[in-house]
């Protein structure tokens, strides 16, 4: 037996070769513990999880706007590009988000569109001390590279503009390579450690710069896709919807306003040039 330090998740461990295998909770599916387990087994593991009753819900696992779903994995742990929930159905990119509006069980997903950028907005809580902008900069370069196992060049951006923390990973199909990991699975991880629920074997994640203890109010994660993805009017938040309606009503009443002041100039010159020629009439008479 041996202890999978990259994913609790799992049972069924066993040493082959030196290395720790073990099976993922919710699809049985052979995972090495030496390395990240995808996103999608994950995901599977937590909601088997929850149903099971094993583990309280992490106080943030919802806060995507479609929250936690049982999703279909390929057998290399990759998402099946179609995801349904019965006979709703949506197609995902590779970080398993949906990319579509939702439809019946007809719905076509060709393909498995790439996620080939990944912006973790993180928004840190008071600290006691001015963060260092470069301290904080190498913690984070070093940490993702040191604990989630991607390569430094996937790492393009770390900004800090306070309190805000922001982190870009670029990786295009072209760059993932064979056994490399892949940003979605460790963006994954990342926002599994920041929000306190680490998917590690007993090994939490502290984030401190520069001796200063950050904790972090929030964190949200944006996808960009390689296409763009493939949303109606309908499936539009209320709020963006209400002001678009806003905008609608305000250029159409602006319209209206110019018409009618146009149509009031053209009775007054009217007007006028009736008066005229009334005089003119009366002049000649």
């Amino acid at each position: 037996a041996c202890a999978c330090e990259k994913n609790k998740r799992v049972t069924n461990c066993r040493l082959n070769n030196g290395r720790c295998w073990c099976d993922a909770i919710g699809s049985g599916v052979t995972v090495d513990c030496n390395t990240l387990t995808s996103k999608c087994l994950l995901m599977k593991a937590e909601v088997m999880g929850s149903k099971s009753g094993r583990r309280e819900k992490p106080k943030d696992a919802f806060e995507d706007t479609d929250g936690l779903y049982d999703p279909e994995c390929e057998n290399s742990g990759a998402f099946k590009a179609k995801q349904c929930n019965g006979t709703t159905c949506w197609c995902v990119n590779t970080a398993g988000v949906r990319r579509t509006d939702k439809h019946d069980s007809d719905l076509k997903c060709n393909q498995l569109v790439r996620t080939r950028c990944i912006i973790i907005e993180m928004k840190h809580a008071e600290t006691n001390a001015p963060l260092n902008a470069e301290s904080l900069k190498r913690f984070f370069m070093d940490t993702i590279s040191s604990r989630y196992l991607l390569d430094g060049r996937y790492i393009t951006n770390v900004l800090y503009e306070k309190p805000y923390i922001t982190i870009d990973l670029r990786q295009n199909s072209s760059d993932k390579s064979s056994g490399g990991v892949d940003i979605a699975d460790v963006a994954y991880y990342f926002e599994k450690d920041v929000k306190g629920d680490s998917i590690f074997h007993n090994n939490r994640l502290n984030v401190s710069i520069d001796n200063e203890a950050l904790e972090f109010e929030k964190t949200v994660v944006y996808y960009v896709d390689e296409i763009p993805p493939e949303f109606s009017m309908k499936s539009l938040t209320p709020g963006l919807i209400a002001v678009i309606v806003v905008v609608v009503i305000a250029i159409i009443s602006a319209i209206v306003v110019l018409v009618l002041t146009r149509r009031r100039k053209g009775k007054y010159v009217k007007a006028e040039v009736k008066e005229m020629n009334e005089m003119h009439r009366g002049l000649n008479a």
